[in-house]
């Protein structure tokens, strides 16, 4: 009976370790400046196409950039300046733990009951094809983002989970429970085009090369319509003067003054004679 059990427990064993999940495996798809990839106690600087596995931690340095892609979740982060991540979890279905910095995430519609979770400081966002960002900063106060789809926020300070949609924000901490809101017009304009190699170009905000208008090209006549300016001088020279010398001959047409009178002529023995003389 003992040999019956052990060899029923061992079978059970057996089909334990083929049915557990491969390890998730991701992929540097781009990388700026300085990334360093921690595997164990081994840190290596990573590059476009170095392979890391879950558990992983990735940490970019100031103005760094890395872009790390999961197939088989259909999955991509850009990692901005300053920012710390551990891939994988031990929480089941957590594929990317962010503790400190920025990352836009972008997810695949997919189907299937297979959960995708990013863990943040004081909540778990569960995604079903979305794009959105995480800002977490050196105290744990967390902004998320949402600009398509939904975002599930499972928070412990919270008894139900929130459903952010897009053009919604959330701000939370491992304190504070979520307070969802309206995102500002200029957080709408920062996530517009967002996306791996998008318009903004690696690096974000970091990236935005919109956000400055440039200088009208013809700056607009100062003085005003009738200022007596000559049409085209549009390039800063004073305006013609408005009156005359003496007598005014011509002055309100926006003309040059008149020429002032030649001298008199000169007498034989002295000074010009005073006028009746």
């Amino acid at each position: 009976m003992k040999i019956v059990l052990s060899a029923t427990l061992a079978l059970f064993a057996l089909a334990g370790s083929a049915q557990s999940p491969a390890p998730i495996d991701y992929q540097f798809d781009d990388v700026r400046r300085t990334v360093t990839l921690t595997s164990g106690s081994q840190q290596s600087k990573a590059a476009k196409g170095t392979k890391a596995l879950g558990g992983d931690k990735v940490q970019t340095g100031w103005f760094s950039y890395a872009l790390i892609a999961s197939q088989h979740y259909g999955a991509k982060f850009e990692l901005y300046g300053s920012t710390d991540v551990r891939l994988s979890s031990a929480t089941p279905g957590v594929i990317l733990s962010l503790e400190r910095g920025k990352l836009h995430a972008i997810f695949d519609k997919v189907t299937g009951s297979e959960p995708r979770i990013v863990q943040t400081p004081g909540a778990l966002l569960a995604v079903r094809g979305t794009q959105y960002d995480v800002d977490v900063d050196s105290q744990g106060q967390t902004t998320l983002r949402v600009f398509e789809g939904i975002v599930e926020l499972q928070s412990e300070l919270h008894p139900a989970p929130m459903m952010i949609r897009a053009g919604e924000a959330a701000n939370y901490s491992r304190r504070e429970p979520p307070a969802p809101r309206q995102m500002s017009q200029r957080e709408r304009e920062q996530g517009a085009g967002r996306g791996p190699q998008g318009e903004r170009g690696p690096g974000g905000d970091r990236g935005m090369g919109n956000d400055h208008p440039r200088p009208p090209q013809n700056p607009p006549n100062q003085n005003g319509p009738d200022s007596g300016q000559r049409p085209g001088d549009d390039r800063g020279n004073p305006p013609p003067r408005q009156g005359g010398g003496q007598g005014g001959q011509g002055g309100g047409q926006g003309g040059p003054p008149p020429p002032p009178p030649p001298p008199p002529p000169r007498g034989g023995g002295g000074g010009p004679k005073p006028p009746g003389a």
